[in-house]
């Protein structure tokens, strides 16, 4: 089981090893709409889910995926092999999805396709087919797969983005628990909002307390409309299985992915602020005035920027945005990346002690790999590929584009190579190269064509600087 550590207990990913609503493009690409049909009434949800469960759960699939791992056999049984050959295993995962679209769309986790040279999908009347990946986007961990279904129809799930969730409001998880076969879970919404969780880029989470477990995984969970709420994705558990705490991306992720893939995207282009936040502390709620802590401050603005234009400044404290509270980094992420390019955001923050309304416009974070290069040669960057930092790369790679505001070099992938042995990783920035400082792809390029067999090289990860010396 993929698990990411918390102090105590260990959040867990849950692949198993062993209002009227207006339209959208999604909606517009053939994407089933919420109805308000089951329960007929409030009495009847006393006596059983069923009207809600026959109306979800033809919708939901089952599906295998399978990798070829390589690993080397018994340095002893090495002796009598030939020695050092690779020994091949296949690795199986076992998952959950919803079909969305009629004819053949799923939506799943992308922790669960993750890598696999074979998906294999099994409907709920147990026929198999094999899928394609039409999209996988790990930063928020979703991805829309295909099925050919020959012409046929499926049963599928609309999505509900619309409906404001409340604590306490009922809902299901349906998926394939530990490969079991299909499994109904009730519970409700423990809490919504749930961010700096540490599961995705894009934290930001509804608890529930409905059973879920290893195999749940990509699997909806369910409003008293029969309607998908949220993705169900991980665990907070100290033994890996349920304990009454799970998580599910919301409906309006999903929903960004699933546009993003039938648009035929390869990636979600996802808006930015242009600005760097962090969450207000009782220290700061106090030197601003505040009863109580709340919202964001500014601490960096991105010169030209959406924030900048929108006339934020460094010291505004974020109190929401499009209407939404929100109280850390995690959760200002979220409200403004899940807004479509070109859409008007409001945005309300306190400056000098007075609230006030602006309107940021939502684009892209701009910047590409346009002088993207994979390094060769006898060095210690021989295999990886680098580009300029820039807020687009930054994005697409998870990294903060803050860190090359003044310019930098980032590593974007890191393949077989003298760069894999050394132990660089995507996401690294090159500080210095033999004392020479790196602030762009020429300056790398002198260093590494100046270099000899002795390298010193220092690279920034995660805030801290690191350096080595490599002789090559």
């Amino acid at each position: 089981m993929r698990a990411l550590k918390l102090i105590l207990p260990a959040m867990a990913l849950l692949a198993a090893c062993s209002g009227p609503a207006g339209k959208t493009q999604a909606q517009d690409a053939g994407l089933a709409q919420p109805t308000k049909a089951p329960p007929a009434s409030v009495e009847g949800l006393k006596t059983s889910f069923a009207p809600v469960v026959k109306r979800a759960a033809p919708a939901v699939v089952n599906f295998s995926s399978r990798r070829l791992v390589r690993q080397r056999v018994d340095p002893f049984w090495d002796m009598f092999s030939g020695g050092g050959a690779p020994a091949a295993r296949v690795a199986q995962s076992l998952g959950s999805g919803a079909i969305v679209r009629a004819d053949g769309v799923i939506l799943t986790n992308n922790h669960n396709i993750d890598g696999a040279d074979e998906i294999m999908v099994q409907l709920a009347d147990r026929r198999e087919f094999p899928a394609r990946v039409l999209l996988a986007d790990p930063r928020s961990d979703l991805a829309v797969l295909k099925i050919d279904t020959g012409g046929e129809r499926l049963p599928v799930i609309a999505i509900d983005d619309t409906e404001p969730l409340e604590v306490g409001d009922l809902v299901l998880a349906i998926g394939n628990p530990f490969g079991v076969g299909q499994t109904v879970t009730n519970g409700i919404v423990s809490a919504t909002a749930r961010s700096n969780v540490g599961i995705t880029d894009y934290s930001f989470f509804i608890q529930t307390d409905a059973a879920i477990n290893p195999g749940n995984s990509g699997g909806p969970l369910v409003d008293m409309d029969g309607d998908l709420i949220g993705v169900n994705t991980a665990i907070l558990s100290r033994s890996g299985q349920s304990s009454g705490v799970g998580f599910a991306i919301p409906a309006a992720m999903a929903r960004q992915v699933i546009t993003a893939a039938l648009g035929g995207e390869h990636m979600v282009v996802r808006p930015w602020l242009g600005a760097r936040t962090q969450a207000v502390t009782a220290d700061v709620a106090r030197s601003l005035g505040l009863a109580a802590p709340r919202g964001v401050v500014i601490t960096d603005v991105w010169p030209g920027g959406p924030a900048q234009r929108a006339g934020l400044k460094i010291g505004d404290v974020i109190l929401a945005v499009g209407g939404e509270p929100v109280n850390d980094e995690g959760a200002a992420t979220y409200q403004f990346g899940s807004k479509r390019p070109g859409e008007t955001v409001p945005v309300r923050i306190l400056r000098d002690g007075a609230e006030r309304d602006l309107t940021v416009r939502a684009e892209a974070a701009p910047g590409g790999r346009g002088d993207a290069k994979t390094i060769s040669g006898a060095n210690p960057f021989q295999g990886a590929t680098v580009a300029s930092l820039s807020p687009a790369v930054a994005d697409e790679i998870g990294v903060d584009p803050f860190a090359g505001k003044g310019g930098g070099v980032v590593v974007t992938r890191v393949a077989q190579g003298f760069a894999q042995q050394a132990g660089l990783k995507p996401g690294d920035m090159v500080r210095e190269v033999n004392g020479r400082q790196i602030r762009s792809m020429s300056d790398l390029n002198a260093a590494l064509g100046s270099g000899g067999k002795a390298w010193r090289v220092t690279i920034q990860r995660g805030g801290q600087l690191i350096t080595a010396a490599f002789r090559t």
